[in-house]
């Protein structure tokens, strides 16, 4: 059943594309009235750490738009091949270059209102030697008492720094899930 045409091309034939609903599905989708490819639009994972020394948790001060200013974790989106855990170690290196080992999978957000689901590791820095990036204006270690709480980026990164100081003080971590 064709419902509305959308103002781009089939990635497959060119073929302006139509929304409808596929045979044997029940939601809209961006269908090739041509060769009947069919568009999904799928959520992209965002990949990151909680990585420490000592300790301290390592924060960026983002040097990009969203949230340009505020403190992070480092972390950004998962690229073709690469694992969750392998994700979250290269955008750590991205944005702080710090090295770092992955301990375990620490948060899970899905999120219906927006096209991404988090994953946050727990991880170790190497060494405590880290610098800003082009993605980063400051790099910092900082103590729970000294977290920006005020200025940090997102809902997951409080979310997930809040679970970590919690777990730390029980002295025991597991996975914690939120929808937001």
């Amino acid at each position: 059943m064709l419902l509305t045409t959308r103002a781009y091309y089939c990635e497959k034939c060119g073929t302006p594309m139509q929304r409808a609903i596929p045979p044997g599905e029940n939601a809209l989708r961006d269908v090739c009235p041509k060769c009947g490819y069919i568009r999904y639009f799928n959520p992209i994972p965002v990949v990151g750490t909680v990585a420490t020394y000592e300790d301290k948790v390592l924060l960026a001060r983002r040097a990009i738009e969203p949230r340009y200013g505020c403190w992070t974790l480092p972390g950004g989106f998962m690229e073709i091949n690469e694992t969750l855990a392998n994700g979250a170690v290269r955008e750590t290196i991205e944005e702080t270059n710090a090295k770092v080992s992955i301990i375990d999978l620490f948060t899970v957000f899905d999120s219906c209102s927006s096209n991404n689901i988090s994953f946050f590791y727990r991880a170790r820095l190497d060494s405590p030697e880290f610098s800003p990036t082009s993605e980063s204006l400051e790099v910092r270690l900082f103590a729970e008492d000294e977290i920006p709480w005020e200025q940090l980026s997102f809902q997951t990164v409080r979310l997930t720094l809040q679970a970590f100081f919690e777990d730390r003080k029980k002295g025991s971590f597991t996975v914690h899930r939120f929808s937001i």
